[in-house]
């Protein structure tokens, strides 16, 4: 019978063994667990997200039970006590650099839809109540923060930073690196002029939200030849300077548009692009709840409402764990060019984790031989029948 890959291990085919193993050696990922090797606990803890397993009693019976689809993974049965030593004591960094290495593949494969580099910078909050004692108290939750660049033509997680939850957005956002011919989209709470400056320099636009702080005084007005967008109706659109008595300065030239949403609300916008109309300014901005959509689907449909540690170390690779499982479910849509929602698709793949059969059939029955009477070459011809 012709070997055939479970959905899993498909799942896994584009974390290349070599490349990981790399990584591995470069952080002496496995110097303290050298019996639980680090791809074993990579491929538990991405089966956990999959399968959907919120305590490590469960994943280790799970797991387990599939003892004889270890072989082609290239894992092995675990036992509790060691999943718990690993996720306290294995470095964050060998799990950072895999998802950073499929990002980067993600980059190759995916198909842009459009012409717009479009990223989107935005954070979410990881409660931990106060289960864990090291939390930070940020005024609104206990926990860690999430920080993601996201390209939402192509549904692709492109940067990702797991930082306190007293930690600024801004201070994550300035650290993530500029491309030219990019726009960046982000929310209010991303306001530094230096970086701003950056950005501009480097050939790339931005576009937020204005602080009400932060008062800019009109130049020149521009001609609106479209108000209506999608959702909203512009208002003016100004060239502008930044008006301050402080040290904050803004040698850019930039641009303020306002507009109304159809929800009643009124936002002004300011963005160093002076080529685009403001109604795809607009609509830019508007593109951010993207962002929004993507963490909500992280957590609620792969597994951070319960975690399987409570140190800062296990929480932290299970956060990884969750963004390697989205990239390659993302991947293995693509390679089967499917059509489902992606929401569907991850249904599937919990389903179906150690079936063996093609992701392009994930959504169809097994094949089977239906016993049929052959058709006979002339109905005078004789057939033997064996009981």
């Amino acid at each position: 019978m012709r070997y055939r890959d479970s959905i899993l291990g498909s799942l896994l085919k584009p974390l290349l063994r070599w490349r990981f193993d790399a990584i591995v050696a470069r952080h002496r990922g496995d110097a303290y667990d050298k019996s639980f090797g680090s791809w074993v606990h990579l491929v538990t803890l991405i089966f956990a997200q999959l399968a959907r397993v919120d305590s490590l009693r469960a994943l280790a019976a799970r797991w387990n039970a599939q003892s004889h689809h270890h072989y082609h993974l290239g894992a092995a049965p675990v036992a509790r006590s060691t999943l718990a030593d690993a996720n306290a004591r294995r470095p964050v960094a060998v799990f950072a650099d895999t998802f950073a290495v499929l990002s980067a593949l993600a980059d190759r494969r995916l198909k842009r839809e459009g012409t717009a580099m479009l990223r989107l910078i935005d954070a979410t909050p990881i409660p931990l109540n106060r289960l864990c004692a090291w939390a930070d108290w940020n005024g609104r939750t206990h926990g860690l923060k999430l920080h993601l660049v996201y390209e939402p033509g192509r549904d692709h997680p492109r940067g990702l930073e797991i930082t306190p939850a007293t930690v600024n957005d801004v201070e994550v956002g300035r650290a993530q690196p500029v491309e030219a011919g990019a726009t960046y989209v982000f929310d209010k709470a991303y306001c530094d002029y230096a970086w701003w400056t950056r950005i501009d320099r480097a050939g790339a636009w931005f576009v937020t939200r204005q602080k009400k702080n932060a008062p800019y005084r009109w130049t020149a007005w521009r001609p609106v030849h479209k108000r209506a967008g999608d959702g909203f109706t512009i208002i003016d659109d100004a060239e502008v300077r930044l008006v301050s008595q402080g040290k904050a300065k803004l040698p850019i030239a930039m641009r303020r548009i306002r507009l109304h949403r159809a929800d009643g609300a009124r936002i002004t916008l300011i963005t160093n692009d002076h080529t685009r109309s403001a109604v795809t300014i607009a609509a830019l901005y508007k593109a951010r709840w993207q962002i929004e959509l993507l963490f909500r689907w992280i957590k609620q449909h792969l597994n951070l409402k319960k975690f399987l540690g409570r140190s800062q170390n296990a929480i932290r690779l299970q956060i990884l764990a969750a963004m390697i499982a989205y990239l390659l479910l993302r991947l293995a849509a693509i390679a089967a060019r499917s059509t489902l929602p992606a929401l569907r698709f991850a249904d599937l793949v919990h389903d179906a984790l150690f079936v063996r059969k093609p992701f392009a059939r994930i959504d169809k029955p097994p094949e089977v031989n239906p016993s049929k009477p052959k058709p006979r070459l002339h109905p005078n011809q004789l057939e033997f029948c064996y009981a």
